[in-house]
């Protein structure tokens, strides 16, 4: 696939075929990003592989947790305040996220069922857990974090995949691992659904918005 078609034709899934993914198709796509840039070529990344019946043990905790109101602890904070322009665009993408499925603002059921196949990876048969050392310091190493989730996220759509990163499945570290053997020295910070686009879903045809290029770049002559 040419670069530009899939950096602009890559969008995030919101539902998935219940069909599995091969381990070699994830591995292919797993060898394309490790070529990914870091700072320093540190490679901070470590990527756990969750699929079968360790997946679905991760999602009965998830929707049960988030169910159930327990309280978020992520192991980096998740922001909660944002400026006034994101506030919008967020609220605007939750507006069209609703009505793409037909739920009314107050239909409390559906967005309940919403939140539901969020919290589960929308029933993904793969989730990729992107991890940190907890023994340095947090900010370069999200860096590195967002561009391998991003090469993990082309090469899967080179693939014929699609995949969204999910906060949602990163808010219970302690939970995940007892599932998932990942060691304290981890930091868990997002997770990436990945499958097979339903194509039948309104959810993942909508039409997508970005913000003009004024609105976030400034030209210094």
């Amino acid at each position: 696939m040419e670069l530009t078609a899939a950096i602009r034709g890559r969008r995030s899934i919101r539902k998935f075929e219940p069909r599995d993914i091969s381990k070699e198709t994830i591995t292919d796509i797993l060898e394309t990003a490790r070529w990914s840039p870091s700072w320093g070529n540190t490679q901070p990344w470590f990527l756990y592989v969750l699929t079968g019946k360790t997946l679905q043990k991760f999602k009965e905790m998830n929707l049960l947790q988030s169910m159930a109101g327990a309280p978020v602890a992520s192991d980096v904070p998740m922001l909660e305040k944002w400026p006034d322009a994101m506030k919008t665009r967020y609220g605007q993408l939750g507006k069209v996220v609703l009505s793409a499925q037909g739920i009314a603002r107050d239909d409390k059921a559906g967005r309940e069922r919403y939140y539901a196949g969020m919290v589960t990876a929308f029933d993904a048969p793969c989730l990729i857990l992107a991890c940190i050392s907890r023994d340095n310091l947090v900010e370069y190493q999200m860096l590195d974090i967002g561009i391998i989730a991003q090469s993990i996220c082309l090469a899967a759509h080179d693939k014929g995949l699609g995949t969204c990163l999910l906060a949602a499945t990163a808010r219970f570290p302690a939970e995940i691992r007892k599932i998932a053997a990942i060691p304290d020295d981890k930091k868990i910070i997002v997770g990436i659904a990945m499958g097979y686009p339903d194509s039948s879903f309104a959810l993942n045809q909508f039409e997508r918005e970005r913000a003009k290029l004024d609105e976030f770049v400034s030209w210094l002559d």
